[in-house]
């Protein structure tokens, strides 16, 4: 089902990524059954794809994110997921 949620953010390397406190949020969900998605950032929606980060081969990025989430807001802990926005047709 469509989910509209407001959520924190950071961004790194023209991927945004969020933390899920929750593998079980519907959002997740969502993303592992179909990674298409649109989100809205200052205004400007976007279509993009969105993954769950590996915690088995991708331990580096996912540490990064989490750093950059500890320094915004004060919290890193949980699932990190990445969205791409998708090339400009």
């Amino acid at each position: 089902m469509p989910r509209e949620i407001e959520i924190w953010f950071t961004s790194h390397d023209g991927h945004y990524y969020i933390i899920a406190e929750y593998e079980t949020s519907n959002w997740v969900q969502n993303i592992r059954a179909n990674s298409a998605v649109k989100v809205r950032v200052a205004g400007e929606e976007l279509a993009a794809h969105a993954r769950i980060l590996s915690g088995e081969t991708e331990l580096e990025l996912i540490r990064k994110v989490r750093s950059l989430s500890e320094k915004k807001y004060g919290w890193g802990d949980g699932l990190v997921v990445e969205i791409t926005p998708d090339p400009a047709e």
